[in-house]
């Protein structure tokens, strides 16, 4: 019987954490684009006098 490669597990389980993270990090910053282009606009309308 072959001996398991628990380095190898290892590994795939940091590589599939890290993506998961990612994908959650990813998630967050659109939803704080969306939000703060949602919130943005209003300042940003005023009329600047020089």
């Amino acid at each position: 019987m072959a001996k398991p490669n628990y380095s190898f597990e290892k590994r795939q389980r940091e590589l599939a954490k890290k993506k998961k993270q990612d994908e959650k990090d990813a998630k967050k910053r659109a939803e704080r684009e969306a939000a703060k282009g949602t919130a943005e606009p209003e300042p940003e309308s005023g009329s600047e006098s020089a």
